[in-house]
């Protein structure tokens, strides 16, 4: 079971109090969809992530519906967020309890993390975000208290001066952090991505980590992936950031990484297995779980 908290049920939590309002510009495609595949998670008998927030965030945002087209690609994104999500909640608790009190998610868009992870005291847990998607998360959340200790919100735009905005914002750059980029950095240019993990880089004390989704390269032109990518391109969410050797490209900046080896964490398992008749083994690889630590720190 995931250590979440459980303040009441998805449904339960929908409120008239939260007025049903059209999603912000800068909200990605990628933060709905990851929405409703946690919605759809909360009413299984034993569910790998408990987002309370989740079915709300969707009903504010009026949202229905999920990523173009319908093929196993398609089929098999809800259950791939779960597991994502799942593997980065233990990474973030984890790195927690080893000494990273300080959190940073880069682009959380409708993260809840800082409200439904069981965080060991003393976390505090900032979101950089722009503060279109901020402004409409607040509301949803409605003044839910957080299970860290302390969580500041960032206004600014990951592609823009944000180390700048987070060190205001009392961020101590010689403390270790934990940092998470779950999904947006595929999402955004080759050099906006060098760029991201430079500040970061230069932000982080011994003793960081971070966890990051990165595409596979080689995984992309399968006759399964492609057409879903191509999909993904028609409504503006292509997957421009791409890697072949993940651990040879974050050692660049700094980073000792490894990859998950997905066969190997049962609830992977348990909600992948069903997929691979049909979209092979190379497909379900078509992204990496990264994490990693800061080099010459462990």
């Amino acid at each position: 079971m995931p250590e979440s908290t459980r303040p009441q049920s998805a449904t339960a939590r929908r409120s008239p109090s939260v007025p049903a309002a059209r999603a912000p510009e800068g909200l990605s495609h990628a933060a709905l969809w990851t929405a409703a595949a946690h919605a759809a998670e909360a009413l299984r008998p034993t569910p790998y992530v408990l987002d309370p927030w989740a079915a709300d965030f969707l009903h504010a945002a009026r949202f229905q519906g999920g990523p173009p087209g319908d093929g196993p690609m398609q089929r098999l994104l809800p259950d791939w967020q779960v597991v994502r999500s799942r593997f980065f909640d233990d990474y973030l608790l984890s790195a927690a309890r080893s000494g990273c009190r300080q959190v940073v998610v880069l682009g959380p868009g409708l993260d809840t993390r800082a409200f439904r992870l069981q965080w060991p005291t003393g976390v505090h847990l900032f979101e950089v975000e722009v503060p279109s998607v901020l402004a409409f998360k607040e509301p949803v959340l409605d003044g839910s208290p957080v299970t860290c200790g302390r969580r500041t919100t960032v206004g600014a735009d990951v592609t823009g001066a944000w180390g700048e905005a987070l060190v205001a914002a009392g961020f101590d750059p010689a403390r270790p952090t934990a940092w998470l980029c779950e999904a947006p950095l595929y999402f955004l240019r080759p050099g906006q991505v060098a760029a991201v993990v430079t500040t970061m880089t230069e932000l982080s004390a011994d003793g960081s980590t971070f966890g990051a989704e990165c595409v596979n390269s080689r995984a992309v032109d399968s006759p399964l992936v492609a057409p879903f990518l191509n999909a993904l391109a028609t409504i503006g969410a292509a997957w421009n950031w791409q890697l072949a050797e993940p651990e040879e490209w974050w050692a660049e900046y700094g980073w000792e990484a490894r990859v998950a080896d997905l066969f190997t964490l049962p609830y992977a398992m348990e909600r992948l297995a069903l997929y691979l008749p049909l979209v092979g083994e190379a497909a379900a690889k078509c992204a990496f779980l990264t994490t990693g630590t800061l080099r010459g720190t462990r």
